[in-house]
């Protein structure tokens, strides 16, 4: 199997819009641009008409386009493993579906990872919101003390735990969104771990690629829209992390940290399931307690 440059990997789920979008900004990205690079699409067994639109893309050389259709949905860790195991690349691009590619961000990434490989080995671009303000998207690993100030301070949003830096930085993890690496480098460390179906994915990796000595940085000049939740809705998110935290904790930290964490998640959940019911908001009340119930069944 001949070597390319770069394989994108993207996994899709009901978003044929948004991944046709994300396509095409890939296509204009890398228009004139020498780059011996292939797109791998896992379909993660879609009923929107995604497949028909895949089979259809014209803009993209057939050799530059592989599609892979699942037959169930097998999540975003799994599936981007299964497009790894098929990749031809040196270089691999996880990009979310919901992603597109500003200008030549593509090749401004990965030519300034190819000059700095003696000390980066996973690199992150910006991420923007749609009307291209920042959006958090490098972050410090979730200690307990992060983890507070995630649930009760707006941490986010006062930079205490993640953030978008305007200099290069290393930091502990980047979004899953855009995570640029090399398919040896993914070897070693195992890939996505597939317990975790979605949400997570990228802390776990990063944190395990962290323990073996391997760097990530964030590299604010290559820039991406990134819209954010597009296959899931609000409420599943919340409880998907939830479930995440849960998981990171009891698979890196002791059985003390864990029952913290799970003091912490349950503090955060039952005085959400409160304001809900004094503020009569049916969101806050449903969400939160199907995450009490997942807290309640993690020993």
């Amino acid at each position: 199997m001949a070597e390319k440059e770069l394989s994108i990997i993207i996994v899709s789920y009901n978003t044929r819009k948004i991944t046709e979008d994300c396509l095409e900004s890939i296509w204009r990205s890398l228009q004139g641009i020498k780059l011996d690079y292939e797109i791998i699409v896992v379909d993660n067994n879609s009923k929107d008409g995604s497949r028909e639109m895949l089979s259809q893309m014209v803009k993209i050389p057939t050799n530059n386009l592989k599609v892979i259709n699942s037959e169930k949905n097998l999540g975003f860790g799994k599936a981007n493993n299964q497009a790894v195991i098929q990749a031809q690349g040196k270089y691999l691009l996880f990009l979310n579906t919901d992603v597109v590619v500003l200008g030549q961000s593509i090749s401004k990434l990965l030519n300034f990872y190819q000059q700095s490989e003696k000390k980066i080995n996973f690199l992150g671009g910006k991420l923007l919101n749609n009307d291209l303000t920042p959006q958090a998207s490098a972050a410090w690993f979730y200690s307990l003390p992060v983890t507070f100030a995630a649930l009760f301070l707006r941490g986010d949003y006062y930079n205490l735990t993640r953030f978008s830096p305007n200099i290069l930085k290393k930091v502990d993890w980047v979004s899953g969104a855009c995570i640029l690496t090399t398919k040896k480098i993914y070897q070693q460390v195992n890939g996505f771990d597939e317990n975790l179906f979605m949400y997570m994915e990228e802390v776990d990796l990063l944190y395990r690629a962290h323990k073996k000595g391997f760097s990530t940085y964030f590299y604010p000049q290559a820039q991406f829209i990134h819209l954010g939740a597009a296959s899931s809705d609000r409420s599943h998110s919340v409880v998907q992390v939830f479930e995440g935290l849960l998981f990171f904790y009891r698979k890196n930290y002791s059985k003390f940290s864990l029952t913290l964490l799970k003091f912490l998640l349950k503090l955060k959940a039952l005085s959400a399931i409160l304001i809900g019911r004094i503020i009569k908001n049916n969101y806050l009340i449903t969400t939160y307690e199907k995450a009490d119930r997942i807290i309640s069944m993690v020993r």
